[in-house]
């Protein structure tokens, strides 16, 4: 039976030819982006594993290794927006532990830097970044050190007495090697919780779709393949010898579809390596598949496909002629609901009930939430299309819109198919739009001051100062910042005396932490009282109340019983450097302030450089969940171009005898169009609400917020959405007129 089922496959005329190339072709697609999808977690996993030994100093100390020890002090830097990461070293004795991807520690004078940071050293004026490092570049960091090719970081060498000075300096004897998706006390990369959350939540988003996809794909041209198989039956065939023939017609197309998806993984390897997935590149090494993903592809795909053809004839097996005699299916029954509700009431019983405190718990109680929800919008679609039929046949006024609805009633689950990628993409993109908006609104503030752009501050608090370093004097302040084309003020800001002390009574001027000269305040800094010498300001010089600059006034601060004199004796706590806002400006500005107060526990930055801080994991959000949408999408379109196709092609007969009774092809399109936007429409609806609904029980339940609408670029991508399914749809007409000659009813 296999020689025979080859030969069906391969000697059966052009359009069995046709059959097993766009099925292969569709599988291969499907294969290439389930590849895709597996390839960026595992190298997700990887870039966060490279951020691991930054945390080398959270190294509990009977983990270390006998080796001689070296001062370690981590920290950050900024230049033009982009955060660098620094760590400054000292060995003590011969045999200090070495960071992956350097040959040997820096020593004093000496640097590393990775690839990203040596070219905008050799392309940048000294005097804007180079001079922070205070000595000379002695090599690059290899990859093993590098979560991704344009990360920002340098070793720097240090004496040990520099280093046992610089905050956070801590002695230590091993480099971490843990990742942190596995270490609790982890502060770089992301942390085991909100990894797992994350990926898993992707994975299931983008998962969905793809196997959709395949399943669709294997099913092309179904009916006719059904209506050949029961003739067989009809002439002697054993439901088992049948069983064969379509196994070996569907696994030919599928192995074929395997090999071809893996080509296009391995050819699109590369410019998928250049998507910032996760905010960053990645490096093309860590896109790879281990053994277990690839053995899941080989083995699952094939063998999914024979189960998806053995399950779709099923009636050819039990009854053949059931399918000669096109026997009416059992309509959809509204018990189709029940997964839909239970999914629902999942996530409504963590929210009565408080959510897991362990991360597996959350990730459990989520995750099968809301797969339960994805796997009950397929479930309930085809009862739901069936309700959407009744209703336009029972409106119907033309014999186009009749024939479509009681065509959706006969089988609303083949109608429903062709549009369930397309539901759980509007799904994905409402729940993964409604969580980060509502995040973003909840956690981040974009400075809208042109103050927040413009200035630089360096805000020294005693608390970050380390123990036995002096206080910083305004005698430090170098000169040369008024001299940097482009600066237009440099305001010194001084502690309080009271600073830390409860107040005694009423106090006579508000309680501010810092006092500053009125003379030379800018008006973008506040004013002062008329006559007044000294004003009562934060160090940052922004209002309280004001958030991230945003207030539409500059303050109008207090005066302070205090002189010009009387600020001389007191220790400096910031820096304030107005500029034009250029680039030259305001990093020559950090480099200068850097060199005057080394070891500083805050680098000099401005109010937006401090923000993108706040907001790094939500932008990284963002950057996956505008991946899952706009892959999600294009996957649903495949997948309903392939089932308009293939449901051309299975009523080639019935539209080519309704053209021959007279029907105008103008009428058929209208029905085919029909019979496609009745679903589409019915289940967008539900799956816009139905993710909508999840992301606020998620909210409400893990951060106890309030949805937030999301703005115009959700809008646009659902109405791109809807629009570009309604643009396949209508893509596939042409094939309509083809397929429905009078030939069509001759040949068969």
């Amino acid at each position: 039976m296999i020689g025979l089922g080859l030969r069906l496959v391969l000697a059966s005329g052009r359009e069995a030819a046709v059959r097993l190339l766009v099925i292969a072709v569709a599988v291969g697609v499907g294969t290439g982006l389930l590849l895709a999808v597996l390839a960026c977690i595992n190298a997700t996993h990887a870039q966060n594993a490279r951020f691991g030994w930054l945390n080398t100093a959270v190294a509990p100390p009977a983990a270390y290794a006998t080796a001689d020890p070296m001062w370690w002090s981590l920290s950050r830097d900024y230049f033009d927006g982009q955060t660098i990461g620094r760590v400054d070293v000292a060995a003590i004795g011969p045999h200090a532990p070495v960071p992956p991807g350097i040959p040997r520690l820096p020593g004093p004078g000496e640097y590393y830097a990775s690839p990203a940071l040596s070219a905008l050293l050799h392309t940048t004026p000294a005097a804007q970044l180079a001079d922070r490092f205070a000595g000379h570049e002695i090599g690059t960091m290899g990859a093993a050190a590098l979560p991704s090719p344009d990360s920002l970081l340098v070793i720097v060498g240090r004496t040990p007495a520099e280093a046992s000075r610089l905050p956070f300096a801590k002695q230590v004897t091993r480099i971490m090697t843990a990742d942190p998706g596995n270490c609790a006390e982890c502060y770089v990369g992301t942390p085991a919780a909100g990894m797992e959350l994350v990926l898993g939540v992707v994975a299931v988003a983008l998962l969905f779709p793809v196997l959709i996809f395949i399943g669709t794909a294997t099913r092309l041209a179904a009916t006719r393949r059904e209506q050949r198989f029961a003739a067989m039956r009809l002439v002697g065939a054993t439901p088992g010898q049948i069983a064969v023939l379509s196994a070996v017609e569907s696994g030919l197309a599928a192995v074929v579809g395997t090999g071809l998806g893996f080509a296009l993984f391995l050819t699109f390897r590369d410019p998928l390596a250049e998507i910032p997935f996760t905010g960053v590149r990645f490096f093309t090494d860590d896109l790879n598949l281990n053994v277990i993903d690839a053995l899941a592809v080989v083995v699952g795909i094939p063998l999914g496909t024979v189960l998806a053809a053995r399950l779709a004839l099923r009636r050819v097996q039990i009854s053949p002629l059931g399918v000669t005699r096109q026997i009416t299916r059992r309509p959809p029954r509204p018990r189709r609901l029940i997964l839909l509700v239970v999914g629902v009431a999942e996530l409504v019983l963590i929210l009565l009930a408080g959510h897991p405190r362990t991360t597996t718990g959350q990730l459990t109680a989520y995750l099968s939430g809301i797969f339960l929800i994805m796997v009950g919008l397929v479930v309930a679609g085809p009862w739901l299309t069936l309700l959407g039929s009744r209703m336009l046949a029972g409106r119907a006024s033309r014999a186009a819109t009749l024939i479509a609805g009681r065509r959706l009633a006969d089988n609303p689950a083949v109608a429903f198919r062709a549009v369930s990628g397309l539901m759980l993409a509007l799904f994905v993109t409402s729940v993964t739009t409604g969580v980060i908006s509502t995040f973003v609104a909840y956690r981040a503030s974009s400075p809208d001051n042109a103050v927040a752009h413009t200035s630089m501050q360096l805000v020294i608090w005693p608390r970050d100062l380390a123990p036995g370093q002096a206080a910083p004097q305004a005698a430090q302040v170098p000169a040369g910042l008024a001299s940097i084309p482009g600066v237009r003020s440099v305001n010194v800001v001084y502690l309080a005396p009271d600073y830390g002390k409860r107040p005694v009574g009423p106090p006579k001027v508000p309680r501010m932490p810092a006092l500053t000269a009125c003379a030379g305040l800018p008006p973008e800094f506040g004013s002062c009282p008329p006559g007044a010498q000294v004003a009562a300001v934060q160090p940052n010089l922004v209002a309280p109340g004001s958030k991230f600059l945003s207030a539409a006034e500059p303050a109008a601060w207090d005066a302070a019983p205090f002189s010009v004199d009387d600020l001389r004796k007191l220790p400096l706590v910031s820096v304030v450097v107005g500029t034009d806002g250029s680039t030259a400006a305001l990093e020559q500005s950090r480099t200068l302030l850097e060199i005057a107060f080394p070891g500083t526990a805050r680098p000099p930055a401005t109010e937006t450089d401090v923000q993108s801080d706040t907001t790094g994991s939500l932008d990284r959000y963002q950057q996956l969940a505008n991946v899952v949408i706009l892959a999600s999408l294009p996957i649903a379109g495949c997948s309903l171009a392939v089932s308009v196709i293939s449901g051309l092609t299975d009523r080639r007969r019935p539209f080519s005898l309704l053209r021959l009774a007279g029907m105008r092809l103008a009428e058929l399109r209208r029905v085919v169009l029909l019979e496609c936007a009745v679903p589409l429409l019915t289940v967008a609806m539900l799956a816009i609400g139905m993710g909508f609904l999840t992301a606020e029980l998620f909210l409400r339940t893990q951060f106890r917020y309030t949805l937030v609408s999301p703005g115009p670029t959700y809008l646009l991508l659902v109405a791109a959405g809807l629009a570009g399914s309604l643009g396949i749809i209508a893509s596939t007409m042409p094939l309509l007129r083809r397929i429905t000659g009078p030939e069509t009813v001759r040949n068969e």
